[in-house]
């Protein structure tokens, strides 16, 4: 059995998790510790075998055979010691980017040793340096979400999973856009239960997301980890609004992902202008 530690209140952290356990083809029981109201949705926590324990006091292994400890190396208010992973249970950690300078004062003094840390996107340096400090080995890893299939769906997107007044700002977001580029698409937002939304927006209660960007026109989302990741294949049409976290550096994310959607763009002008051949008597 597998104890993970995906203490969170939206979708990210299991989200990631269950990237992580197919990736890797880990089809042992897991055990969630988290507060997030998703552990119940069977859309979310859906891998084979697979058991939801919400956060109910004590963090301890107990029975585990590897304890799998996600985002914050330890735990998401520092609560996470050495103590809490028995001898004999292997430790393993996932590290996505977070703001460090906020994070580090909640380290604790006898931190986990983890067996192996897998690195998920670039890190601050520092972040990174503490991570080779407990781990016996840092390695990269790509996610690889499972396959899904949903209804496709045309026009632009607001993905989020909330809370509601972040997603009227996304879909304010959109609707600024469009005005600016004289545009007006039918909006659809993907989002849990049904916020409310102003006349003219359809919602989705739909899970996974990431399918649909290959049909929709334009994706709007914030700059969390799994947003970023899972519609990079459609970066060109992905637009990011960056929301401030206590622990989630959503705008180095997102600055980092426009300059690689600007590279991308150069790449294509410059190779499109190098192709052109301008008529002989062209002034």
């Amino acid at each position: 059995m597998i104890r993970c530690h995906v203490e969170g209140d939206g979708l990210g952290h299991l989200t990631r998790l269950h990237a992580y356990l197919h990736t890797l083809a880990i089809t042992d029981p897991v055990t969630y510790v988290t507060s997030s109201p998703f552990v119940h949705d069977p859309r979310v926590t859906r891998p084979p075998g697979t058991a939801a324990c919400p956060v109910t006091g004590g963090t301890r292994a107990g029975v585990a055979e590897e304890v799998v400890v996600d985002a914050f190396p330890a735990g998401r208010a520092g609560e996470l010691w050495a103590r809490d992973v028995p001898g004999g249970v292997r430790a393993t950690h996932l590290a996505r980017l977070l703001r460090w300078d906020v994070y580090r004062r909640r380290l604790p003094a006898d931190p986990i040793r983890y067996d192996r840390t897998y690195v998920l996107e670039e890190l601050h340096p520092e972040h990174l340096a503490y991570l080779h400090e407990v781990s016996r080995e840092v390695v990269p890893l790509t996610l690889v979400d499972p396959p899904a299939r949903v209804a496709p769906v045309g026009g632009w997107i607001v993905v989020h999973s909330g809370p509601a007044a972040e997603i009227a700002d996304l879909v304010g977001y959109a609707r600024d856009m469009a005005a600016a580029e004289g545009v007006r698409p039918e909006l659809t937002v993907v989002a849990p239960g049904r916020p409310a939304l102003p006349d003219g927006v359809r919602h989705l209660d739909l899970y996974p997301a990431w399918p649909l960007g290959a049909t929709a026109d334009r994706i709007v989302t914030a700059a969390g980890f799994n947003a970023v990741r899972q519609f990079a294949p459609w970066r060109g049409k992905h637009r990011v609004l960056p929301f401030l976290r206590t622990l989630d550096d959503q705008f180095a994310r997102a600055a980092r992902t426009r300059q690689e959607a600007g590279r991308a763009t150069s790449k294509v002008t410059s190779t499109s202008s190098a192709s052109f051949r301008a008529p002989r008597n062209a002034e």
